[in-house]
């Protein structure tokens, strides 16, 4: 409880962008990383939903024609989090979904530039 107040205070509080406050979620789609889109070329039609959600590592780059390349949000546990710099457009919301001890613990060594 003290470590996770104390966390809080480090992150700065931050509105969410207006681009996303704007939008009106009509249409939204949670794209997952089971692969289970892999050679169905929906890409076009993901691309067409007001919100594109993909979870954890689930990988756009190389593989647009099947998943689309938007994404508005994406949420991962840490150890889930894409490696690759091109899954983070500068347009979409990081969601960190924290839930264990040690995510707390990266976390805060994200915050403070520190080694974990």
């Amino acid at each position: 409880s003290d470590k996770l107040k104390d966390l809080l205070e480090l992150l700065p509080e931050h509105e969410l962008p207006e681009d996303l406050k704007a939008k009106h979620c009509k249409r939204c789609v949670v794209v997952g990383s089971g692969g289970i889109l892999h050679g169905l070329e929906l890409g076009h039609l993901l691309n067409q939903f007001d919100i594109v959600i993909r979870l954890n590592d689930a990988p756009v780059q190389g593989y647009t024609d099947h998943v689309g390349n938007k994404t508005t949000i994406r949420m991962t546990y840490p150890e889930g989090a894409p490696l690759s710099e091109h899954e983070y457009p500068p347009a979409s919301l990081f969601v960190a979904v924290l839930f264990k001890r040690v995510d707390f613990n990266w976390l805060q060594a994200m915050v403070k530039n520190e080694t974990l």
